[in-house]
């Protein structure tokens, strides 16, 4: 799944004692939101790639935007971001075959990847690691931008159920992360400071604003990528959610 170097910034992770929580992002570090890739290919022939990674960036972009904008008055639920994000996507992406597509078929397009979306595949390693974190005792969570409908399905589809203490959606504020009350959220639900817990994500943005908040973090660095230049690092760095087992070292056993 997402395996590679580790590096771990020791003078930051030696500032902190050892978690009592862990909380997650969920789409793009559970769950990979690219596993629509292959749907996307099979619907627009040499287009699904591209489709499925600008239709990530937008949704992004769009939680920033209502979030931003107004003081919030353009908020909108993230499922209707999904679904507003992908409709660009193949707008700009196949802009000849959603021209051409009759609004019934270019409906039924919509509705197939939403639906997929709805059941994204969890990455390998994301239930064992949630496995052995409950079994030494660690509380467990979600936090994010989805909203509550989206996380309980990913979260049954992927066949977590009972190894998350918390799934938090941000939903109930109006306010997507980056937003510091996003993250306000996790210590809101575990009763923790947030030195006290541990935050995972595979997005770099989210990690940072994590670490900003207070956090700390891990960054799960699937695709090699570097990391955001602005003067800070996440608490560690790893290329696997098994990594934040490295929080815990004294009972550090391999996860399969």
């Amino acid at each position: 799944m997402k395996i590679g170097p580790i590096s771990v910034e020791k003078s930051s992770a030696s500032n902190f004692a050892t978690p009592r929580a862990v909380l997650f992002d969920a789409y793009g570090t559970l769950f990979d939101v690219y596993s629509v890739g292959l749907l996307a290919e099979q619907l627009f022939p040499g287009h699904g790639q591209a489709l499925s990674l600008l239709w990530r960036d937008k949704q992004i972009e769009y939680t920033r935007l209502v979030t931003t904008s107004n003081h919030g008055a353009h908020y909108q639920p993230f499922w209707e971001l999904t679904r507003a994000a992908l409709v660009y996507a193949i707008k700009r992406t196949v802009p000849h075959a959603a021209s051409t597509a009759t609004p019934a078929l270019l409906e039924s397009q919509v509705e197939r990847l939403l639906n997929q979306y709805r059941h994204l595949s969890a990455f390998p390693e994301s239930q064992a690691v949630l496995s052995a974190l409950k079994a030494r005792g660690i509380v467990t969570g979600i936090l994010s931008n989805g909203d509550p409908a989206m996380l309980q399905l990913a979260v049954q589809s992927a066949g977590l159920e009972g190894l998350l203490d918390h799934v938090i959606s941000v939903d109930p504020i109006r306010k997507y992360k980056t937003h510091p009350e996003a993250y306000a959220l996790g210590e809101q639900a575990t009763g923790l400071a947030a030195s006290q817990i541990a935050f995972v994500s595979c997005n770099a943005w989210d990690a940072l604003a994590a670490t900003w908040y207070g956090y700390q973090t891990l960054w799960v660095n699937r695709y090699h990528l570097p990391f955001e230049e602005l003067g800070t690092q996440p608490t560690r760095s790893g290329s696997s959610l098994r990594d934040v087992l490295d929080f815990f070292p004294s009972s550090s056993h391999p996860v399969s």
